[in-house]
Formats: structure tokens, C-alpha cells, sequence
């Protein structure tokens, strides 16, 4: 039988490269994304014909909260059950401590934080026994970070998430995980100065940025190793080894 997987801003970076992991597996997917329509359509179109997977793509921005009754009723219409849930959706905000406005924090919250819990809420009984839910987590969410604070705050409630969630998820037979990444060369990481992204590489052991699909194959091996649950895994190189 056919596995289905729903992947949450899963048309770009990280969440693009767990897609192709799952589709190379055999998993037909649900694919959300926020704005750029033509870049989704393109990416389904290519993994349709190069791994032969049904792929469903959904525009559902995670900063609306009419977005979460968008994925239920998609999931509902269609008669798809999760295999597996991908919450990769998330955003952030630069703005300094001194700067950074009530309504950009909660923005960010909302994003990260309360979007996938009340998604998870809704969409619950629609994820199979044995299945499994994973995190976007960030290395950021355990080390101090100096550019974004509600950055690093969300993402350390986004871990302290799946610690809690294993309580609760338990009684569905549903496992919850989280990936912790440090830097990753996405197209966001990509447009750091050369400078900056030196200085980042100098305290990384293995001296680069992660590749996304370095990362996508940590989200298979929770996603297929039936025995992790609950547990947060850093994929940074070796951040601050120095």
C-alpha cells in the first residue's frame, strides 16, 4: 500500500529536499507552500515524472490561521491518511531586541509554534498508528543566537514541543520527533555576505555549510526507524567545536 506523507513549506530548502527523500522511498505527498506558485508547480511536475509519486500541492501560508482548516479540508476531500507529518513551515524576523515590534514576535510564534500545534490538533486522526510527526527544529534554539531572537525562542518551544507531545501522541500510536539543523545552504543561507558566511564556517568542524540533502536523510531516519520518539537531533558539523 502506498505511503502518504504531508509536508509542510515543502516546495523550497529544507522542506524540498525532504520531499525528494520521501518520493525516492515511494511516498505520495502533500506538499504546502506560502506564496510562489510557478517554483511549486515546477517541483511537482519533477518529481511526478522523475519518482512516479502522486504529488498534491496546497497553498497554505503558515502565518493565517485559516490555513490549518485549508489542510483539513484538503485531507478530508481527497480521503488521504498520513503515514507521516512534516512540519518544516516557519519563518523569522531580523529586527534588533530594541527594534522588534509586539506584532512581528507573535507573527513569528504563530509561524513556528502555534500553527503546527493546532494544525497537529485538527489533523490528528488523520495520521495512521505507527505514523510519525517531525519538527523543523533549529541549532538556533539551543545556542544563543545574536540576529534573531524570537527566532531562537520559538524554535527552543518548538523542541520543548516534542518532548511534551510524546505524552500525548502516544495514546494515537503517533511518534514525534524534531531535526535540529545548524547552518544549511538554502537559497536564504546563500545570500550571506562572504564574509559572514567565513566567519560562520571557521567554527564548524567539518569547515562548511550542511548541504539540504545531508539534512533531509536525518528526517528519513526518524520518519522510518519505528524506536526514535521524542528525541531532538543536531545536524550542525560541528557548530562551535572551537
Amino acid at each position: 500500500m502506498k505511503k502518504n506523507a504531508l509536508i509542510t513549506g515543502g516546495t523550497k530548502g529544507i522542506g524540498k529536499s525532504v520531499a525528494f527523500s520521501l518520493a525516492q522511498k515511494g511516498y505520495d505527498l502533500v506538499l504546502t507552500y506560502s506564496s510562489d506558485k510557478n517554483a511549486a508547480e515546477s517541483l511537482a511536475l519533477f518529481i511526478r515524472e522523475s519518482f512516479h509519486v502522486d504529488v498534491h500541492l496546497l497553498q497554505a501560508d503558515a502565518t493565517h490561521l485559516e490555513s490549518i482548516l485549508l489542510i483539513d479540508e484538503y485531507l478530508k476531500v481527497k480521503e488521504l491518511n498520513l503515514d507521516a507529518l512534516i512540519l518544516n513551515a516557519g519563518i523569522t524576523c531580523r529586527d534588533s531586541f530594541e527594534d522588534i515590534s509586539l506584532a512581528d514576535w507573535e507573527r513569528v510564534f504563530f509561524a513556528n509554534v502555534h500553527f503546527p500545534v493546532f494544525l497537529l490538533q485538527k489533523i490528528i486522526g488523520k495520521i495512521k498508528k505507527g505514523g510519525s510527526v517531525t519538527f523543523t527544529g533549529s541549532l538556533m534554539g539551543i545556542e544563543p543566537h545574536s540576529v534573531s531572537l524570537v527566532y531562537g525562542v520559538s524554535k527552543s518551544a518548538v523542541h520543548s514541543l516534542v518532548k511534551n507531545l510524546v505524552k500525548f501522541l502516544a495514546r494515537y500510536g503517533v511518534r514525534v520527533n524534531a531535526v535540529a539543523p545548524g547552518f544549511v545552504d538554502t537559497d536564504w543561507q546563500k545570500t550571506k555576505p562572504a564574509e559572514i558566511r567565513k566567519n560562520i564556517e571557521s567554527k564548524i568542524a567539518v569547515g562548511r555549510f550542511g548541504a539540504p540533502e545531508e539534512i533531509a536523510e536525518v528526517f528519513l531516519m526518524l520518519i522510518e526507524n519505528t524506536y526514535f520518539n521524542g528525541e531532538i537531533v543536531v545536524v550542525d558539523g560541528g557548530y562551535l567545536y572551537k
